[in-house]
C-alpha cells in the first residue's frame, strides 16, 4: 500500500524578514514562517504598524523580504525577475481591495475579463466564457452591463470578487475587502467567501476587524513584525446568519 503524497502548500514562508532602509532601520517583519495548505482560510489580523500590511505584499508577490525563502505554490519566489514575478502573480494569486478598483465606465462583464486581456492562452471568446462564468458565481450574471455607478457597494465587490476569480487562482487574497461596506453587507460579502472556501478555494484575508477575522478557519495575529498567535477558529461566524440578523436589526431601526 502506497502512502498519498501531500498536497504542496498554497504558500510557504520560511523565516521571512523584511527591513526599510534609511536613516533608522525599519523592521517590519522578523523571521516570519507560514504555511497555508489548499481550501484553508486564514485570516491575518494585527492593528495599524503591526506588519500584516508588510506581510500581505510578499505573500501577493508585490514585494520581496530582506531575508528567509517565500515560495507561491511550491514556486521559489527570491530569485525571479520582477517579469517573472508578476507572470507568477497573475497566473496564481486573484486580489480583492477595500476599495474595488473598479474601472468606472466599463460594464461589470469587462471590468471582469479585464486580467484575461493579458494573457496570450486565452482567446476574446474564451475571456467572455470565464468572465461570465465568474458573474455568475458571485451572483451577478443579471448585472453583466451594469457599470460600477449602477451597482451598489456589495455588488461591486462582488464584481470585485468575479475578478479576482477569473483567472482560476490558486490563493484569493482579500485586504480590508469590507472596509467600505456597512455591516450588513459586509457579512454578505463575507458570506460569499464562506461559500467559496467551501468549494475548495483557499483564502487569505487581512483584516483588523476581530469579528471579520471570526468568519475565517484560522487566525494569525501580527505585532511588532512577529506571529503572536496562531490557531484554528473555535465558534467560527457564519456570515450568512450575521448578514439577515444586521438586515433585520436595520430594518427595525428604519
Amino acid at each position: 500500500m502506497t502512502s498519498a503524497t501531500a498536497p504542496v502548500p498554497v504558500l510557504a514562508a520560511e523565516q521571512v524578514s523584511k527591513v526599510y532602509s534609511g536613516a533608522v532601520p525599519v523592521h517590519a517583519l522578523r523571521e516570519v514562517s507560514l504555511v497555508v495548505d489548499p481550501g484553508e482560510m486564514l485570516a491575518i489580523i494585527g492593528s495599524s504598524g503591526s506588519g500584516k500590511s508588510t506581510l500581505m505584499n510578499i505573500l501577493g508577490c508585490l514585494d520581496r523580504p530582506t531575508s528567509g525563502r517565500y515560495l507561491l505554490d511550491g514556486v521559489e519566489t527570491s530569485g525571479l525577475s520582477k517579469n517573472e514575478l508578476a507572470e507568477l502573480r497573475n497566473r496564481k494569486i486573484g486580489f480583492v481591495f477595500q476599495g474595488f478598483n473598479l474601472l468606472p465606465r466599463t460594464s461589470a462583464l469587462e471590468n471582469v475579463e479585464l486580467p484575461l486581456l493579458y494573457d496570450r492562452r486565452v482567446s476574446v471568446k474564451e475571456a467572455r466564457e470565464r468572465a461570465l462564468e465568474a458573474l455568475a458565481r458571485v451572483g451577478l450574471e443579471d448585472r453583466a452591463g451594469h457599470e460600477p455607478s449602477q451597482l451598489s457597494g456589495g455588488q461591486q465587490q462582488r464584481v470585485a470578487v468575479a475578478r479576482a476569480l477569473v483567472n482560476r487562482p490558486k490563493l484569493l487574497l482579500a485586504d480590508e475587502p469590507t472596509g467600505n461596506l456597512d455591516t450588513a453587507t459586509s457579512m454578505n460579502v463575507l458570506a460569499l467567501f464562506q461559500e467559496l472556501n467551501d468549494a475548495g478555494a483557499t483564502i487569505v484575508l487581512v483584516t483588523h476587524e476581530p469579528d471579520i477575522a471570526r468568519c475565517a478557519k484560522r487566525v494569525i495575529e501580527i505585532s511588532d513584525g512577529r506571529i503572536r498567535r496562531d490557531e484554528l477558529v473555535k465558534d467560527r461566524l457564519r456570515a450568512a446568519e450575521m448578514a439577515r440578523e444586521a438586515a433585520a436589526l436595520a430594518e427595525v431601526a428604519s
